[in-house]
């Protein structure tokens, strides 16, 4: 085991004797459910609301400026999706009351499994009674004043502040495709960005890994952060007085080991939580301005819509097919546009120093490697769960092999399905197009 010889002292040693080219803003508040009953969200087998609470839910913000012009704001959350009705309404309130643009804007969720349903992300949930909607309805709508309410905490507490960065690696993820598949990658990375005083104190911590926060099975009903939240309770226990923020990888293909009991929810998280302070013992690299900043938008399209398969559906057994089947016939019958999903990707570039790379949805951890290679010149964070999550994103690769998260996980997401074969080239088309618009350049082959 780790020993915990690792303070903030000991942090203060890695950082070398650089200036403050920045203003940092740091804050925290509780996302923690207080509706009762509500519904979790993340396993289908549930069949009641949570029983309990074991520790807090938190939404935490960073904002980072260079200047009032230019300034990005990075908000994670312990929770399992964001839908695009809350996403776009935190957006605009934001981007009304502090003159930013969309770019500037991140939001990144942990993807746990034992938190409160967000509507409409998951349609998975049979309600007993109008009470339950309003409930997680009512938590929905009061999520998205607690996410500007976070912003505006940290811009009210900005003070000169000095970024590093570095890399680990943890190793508890698997890959969970078929055993027998021949390819089944994974990605060790812990991307660290520190966040210390002029002087050297260490004020927040911003970590990242790929892999699916699901150690809790469905049969547990308290409300948990899963492995991601114990790793950040691990660091601020370490470090008292930091802000420890987790961001979810491209790790949807991918599920932490060993898993199933609180126990292994919490070695997960240690082990990760060690990963990060074995990277805050090193002499870290320094981060930059300018900060550059892009967000674009790329249809990934569905084939064409499938009649005679949802009247096959509708009269299934399986109850998910048939719901997903009343809404497709639904769309339908009222020509709705079931085509395509409106995808979006964000890049965040310090100088040369830094790249973070936000792709929505469930992302496959394929993308991850395939960028990291592509742009090996950078010092490149890959997140996704950001700013949308409606379902999975598949590469050529999963497509052709077939499984949950080529097929049907888009049962459970109410999407038509599987995507066009096309999906991949999209996604890449639009990773290109941001990363250029920050000033990254593509690795020579």
């Amino acid at each position: 085991m780790f020993k915990k010889i690792l303070t903030a002292a000991i942090f203060m040693l890695s950082i070398t004797a650089i200036g403050s080219d920045f203003k940092v803003g740091i804050a925290r508040k509780a996302i923690t459910p207080q509706e009762s009953p509500i519904w979790m969200a993340g396993y289908a087998v549930r069949n009641k609301p949570a029983t309990g609470i074991c520790y807090d839910l938190w939404a935490k913000a960073l904002v980072v400026e260079e200047s009032e012009e230019n300034r990005i704001i990075i908000v994670t959350m312990d929770l399992i999706g964001l839908n695009k009705e809350i996403s776009e309404v935190v957006a605009k309130r934001l981007i009304e009351k502090y003159r930013i643009n969309r770019s500037q804007l991140l939001l990144n969720v942990s993807h746990c499994h034992t938190g409160p349903l967000i509507l409409p992300s998951y349609t998975e949930l049979n309600f007993t009674s109008p009470a339950d909607l309003q409930s997680v309805v009512k938590y929905s709508q009061k999520l998205t004043d607690n996410l500007v309410e976070v912003v505006d905490l940290a811009m009210s507490n900005m003070e000169p502040m000095i970024l590093t960065t570095g890399h680990g690696l943890a190793y508890f993820a698997k890959n969970r495709r078929d055993p027998k598949l021949p390819v089944k990658p994974v990605d060790y990375d812990v991307p660290v960005l520190g966040v210390s005083t002029p002087s050297g104190i260490l004020r927040a911590i911003l970590f990242g890994y790929a892999c699916h926060n699901t150690t809790l099975p469905g049969e547990y009903y308290e409300i948990n952060g899963d492995y991601a939240g114990y790793a950040q309770i691990e660091l601020e226990k370490a470090y008292p007085g930091i802000t420890a923020m987790f961001f979810q990888g491209c790790g949807a293909d991918i599920n932490p080991e060993p898993r199933g009991t609180v126990e292994d929810a919490q070695q997960n998280g240690k082990s990760l939580a060690e990963a990060v302070q074995i990277v805050l013992t090193r002499q870290l690299n320094p981060v930059r301005p300018p900060i550059r900043t892009a967000f674009k938008f790329v249809d990934l399209e569905f084939p064409p819509f499938n009649l005679e398969l949802y009247q096959k559906e509708i009269l299934s057994k399986d109850k998910y097919a048939q719901r997903r089947a009343k809404l497709m016939l639904e769309g339908f019958n009222k020509s709705w546009d079931m085509s395509r999903v409106h995808y979006p990707a964000q890049a965040i570039r310090f100088n040369s120093d830094l790249a973070i790379l936000a792709l929505a949805g469930e992302v496959v951890v394929d993308y991850a490697l395939i960028v990291k290679k592509e742009y090996s010149r950078e010092n490149l964070f890959v997140a996704g769960y950001s700013n949308d999550v409606p379902c999975y994103i598949p590469t050529k690769r999963i497509l052709k092999e077939g499984g949950y998260e080529a097929n049907s996980s888009l049962m459970y997401k109410g999407l038509p399905g599987p995507f066009a074969e096309n999906v991949e080239d999209k996604v890449m088309g639009v990773i290109h197009q941001v990363m250029k618009e920050v000033g990254a350049k593509i690795s020579k082959k």
